[in-house]
């Protein structure tokens, strides 16, 4: 799913040349390449929040969230705000307060199940740097205030700005930006893996504008690839070993790309060659080698790679077997919010392993963690934990809301769960998993816990399938 908001046409604010025809123009590419697209122009404060509110929830069942915008951007007390077409510029405080926050834009992104992608292209000149008497970041001459700050996106999701932050994105002399342009050419290159394709993007801007303008990306997609376009979509679908599994099927000169970014240090391109060397049946298989791979992405604090050196170090892969070393990377994965170690660690607190004495407490406490992170088993195993009445402070209702977030996810295991023994779950959890999909408008029955015809329409559809 896509949301493309374009302003040109601004109450208090000079208009802009391009950023229509821009929407647009990523509108179309996206169509063809199957996203479901809302394009809106020119809109104001309230409209745009309320595309946002519905964007958040319609998008959760998709497998990619985009949000492409172009307009006026400024950065006040360092956060980043988007406006629309009447925010008040009676002083720049005010113009933050009748605008839409990078904050809101990636919370209506947050919930897709495997890409989110913020798109901002709306690093031109600022018109309200002066409005209260404050500059906000500025070139080096001085003599053209920019708009933007660096973002702070969570890890999993993808911010792009036109133009590195505190620097200008130029409108070019056609009806597309050179920005847009390049997006539009290269999102639709098959078989081009999407983090490599924002690399091409940048290179592209940069050989267009004579260096004037460099694109930026801020956060980071997971260590899964994923594709846009063409046959190499097929990967998308693939469990989540497979997936990466797949990064051996890149080529040539992918690799070659992807050997340039772990030169400089970019940890997803140091995992995609790591796990290139994972695959048993690729001719790259050198598990040593990968194990020197994630050792430098887990020594830049990539919580990822922590987590995979440390189950190579537990099984002894590619590196001596070294099961304290192994708990000690789980435990910084982990401490750095990465929910696959999170959960993992609820496991061996659970059951006991790695030297770690069974501790059924701190393992709920795990439990709970990784829930709360969205990860979708812990999401069930600790609604089945509520359910059994072993999780201090937590409620049937509580069993009911992680089973439904679980369900948003897509999480497979809950669907069929629910659909075919829906009896391992108390009377009083199934109660309240109605209530919420009637909240939500997928179930118009009666709230009694029996698991029918209507009620398994319900579950369907807040998984995301159609009847």
């Amino acid at each position: 799913m896509a949301l493309i908001v374009g302003i040109a046409d601004y109450q208090n604010a000079p208009d802009l040349y391009n950023t229509t025809n821009d929407g647009k123009l990523i509108s179309e590419t996206l169509k063809k390449l199957d996203f479901e697209v809302s394009e809106h122009f020119d809109i104001g404060l309230d409209e745009f929040k309320d595309l946002l509110k519905r964007f958040e929830f319609e998008s959760e069942t998709a497998d990619v969230a985009l949000v492409y915008f172009a307009g006026h951007g400024i950065e006040v007390g360092g956060t980043n705000f988007l406006v629309p077409a009447d925010a008040d510029a009676a002083s720049r405080q005010r113009v933050a307060d009748t605008s839409v926050s990078l904050d809101d834009i990636l919370a209506a992104v947050d919930k897709a199940r495997q890409l989110r992608i913020v798109i901002l292209d709306s690093c031109r000149n600022d018109p309200f740097a002066s409005a209260d008497g404050k500059d906000t970041l500025t070139l080096e001459n001085a003599s053209v205030r920019s708009s933007l700050a660096p973002p702070s996106p969570e890890r999993g999701t993808l911010v792009a700005y036109a133009a590195e932050a505190g620097a200008i994105a130029l409108d070019g002399a056609g009806d597309n930006s050179p920005f847009a342009t390049a997006l539009a050419q290269t999102l639709k290159t098959k078989d081009l893996e999407i983090g490599l394709a924002f690399r091409r993007v940048r290179d592209t801007v940069l050989k267009a504008t004579g260096n004037a303008q460099e694109p930026h990306t801020y956060g980071s997609l997971s260590g899964q690839p994923y594709f846009l376009a063409g046959q190499s979509q097929e990967i998308n679908g693939l469990e989540s070993a497979d997936r990466k599994n797949a990064w051996s099927r890149l080529e040539v000169d992918q690799e070659q790309v992807l050997q340039v970014a772990a030169r400089e240090g970019d940890s997803r391109a140091l995992k995609g060659l790591a796990y290139m060397r994972l695959n048993p049946e690729g001719d790259r298989f050198d598990p040593s080698q990968a194990a020197a791979l994630l050792e430098k992405a887990a020594e830049d604090g990539d919580p990822e790679a922590m987590f995979e050196l440390a189950r190579m170090y537990e099984r002894g892969i590619g590196v001596d077997q070294d099961v304290e070393k192994a708990l000690t990377l789980f435990r910084k994965s982990a401490d750095a919010g990465f929910a696959d170690a999170i959960n993992d660690l609820g496991f061996l607190h659970f059951q006991g392993g790695l030297g770690i004495t069974r501790d059924p407490k701190k393992a709920i406490e795990f439990f709970g963690k990784a829930a709360d992170l969205r990860h979708p088993e812990a999401m069930f195993n600790y609604a089945a934990l509520i359910d059994d009445g072993i999780v201090d402070g937590k409620q049937p209702d509580d069993a009911a809301e992680y089973l439904y977030r679980a369900l948003r996810s897509g999480n497979e295991e809950v669907l069929g769960q629910l659909s075919d023994n829906p009896d391992m779950f108390k009377v009083s959890t199934r109660r309240s998993l109605q209530r919420k999909l009637a909240e939500r408008s997928f179930y118009t029955g009666t709230i009694d816990g029996q698991f029918g015809p209507q009620t398994q329409r319900g579950l369907r559809q807040a998984y995301g399938l159609s009847e």
